[in-house]
């Protein structure tokens, strides 16, 4: 099995050719729509006007537009220099830039270049932490570190139960022993040696990871529960604004209880 450092040059290579695919991700289905959604209420609970906020893994740029519009002083960093173009020349083209402080290449292993306590809060979406698999601790710690005691780190993981249910009909082409060894370590590695790799989480490996990083776990959720499938049904409802309204008030409720935690493709928290 490859090492991590593989691992990480293999995920940087991936998300260099799939800029316009990341732009698309949390737009083009009804599915990615609430994802954004469930991710851009978590993550504004922890927001006010003027806060230093450090992006990790940011992309081409949906949530820098987001951070942007709620007042933020952003410090925009990525794995792949090629989101971190995408990202500055859409900052550039939509009149969000004058909102980020700088761009930088950034491997979330790595965090020495900031101050200690430089950030109010970090944000690490799109699963940064999952593509580090057991260097996840460190760098968890180092988010920590140049975030204010008194901030939040806001990150998202891959989920493991709640891919290996989305995701079924691929996961029973599978042979028994590698379905076995990703519902036991949640490592793809072995059973995916091309293309996007990842380690998949259960809410309590999360909440464990964050535990020995010496953090309290401040809020969690899924992305998404009941919006996962179902595509034609809610393009329908997503045609009345009042109902869809109302169902992504009750979709963002319901990822957060706790029974919900492991059914989405992802898990959010918010930690100290």
């Amino acid at each position: 099995m490859e090492s991590t450092d593989q691992s990480v040059q293999r995920i940087r290579g991936y998300f260099d050719e799939m800029v316009e695919e990341e732009w698309q991700r949390l737009a083009e289905t009804p599915a990615g729509r609430v994802s954004f959604e469930v991710h851009r209420r978590f993550m504004t609970q922890y927001l006010k006007p003027g806060m230093r906020v450090l992006e990790v893994g940011a992309g081409p740029g949906r949530f820098t537009r987001e951070l942007a519009g709620l007042g933020s002083r952003v410090t925009v960093t990525d794995l792949s220099a090629s989101q971190l173009a995408a990202n500055r020349n859409r900052a550039v083209a939509e009149g969000f830039a004058p909102a980020v402080d700088d761009w930088q290449v950034l491997d979330i292993r790595d965090v020495s270049r900031f101050a200690d306590a430089r950030f109010d809060v970090t944000i690490a979406f799109g699963g940064p932490l999952s593509y580090v698999f057991d260097h996840a601790d460190e760098a968890l710690s180092g988010l920590l570190r140049v975030t204010r005691p008194d901030g939040a780190v806001l990150g998202s993981v891959m989920s493991l139960l709640g891919a290996w249910r989305h995701f079924l009909p691929s996961v029973l082409e599978l042979s028994d022993d590698e379905s076995d060894h990703i519902l036991r370590t949640g490592d793809l590695r072995r059973s995916q040696p091309d293309g996007h790799v990842c380690q998949l989480y259960r809410a309590s490996d999360l909440t464990s990871l964050i535990d020995r990083a010496g953090a309290s776990v401040l809020q969690l959720s899924a992305s998404n529960w009941g919006s996962l499938d179902h595509p034609e049904e809610l393009s329908a409802l997503e045609q009345q604004p009042d109902r869809w309204a109302r169902f992504l008030e009750q979709e963002a409720a319901a990822c957060a209880e706790h029974g919900a935690l492991d059914g989405g493709t992802h898990l959010l928290f918010a930690c100290r």
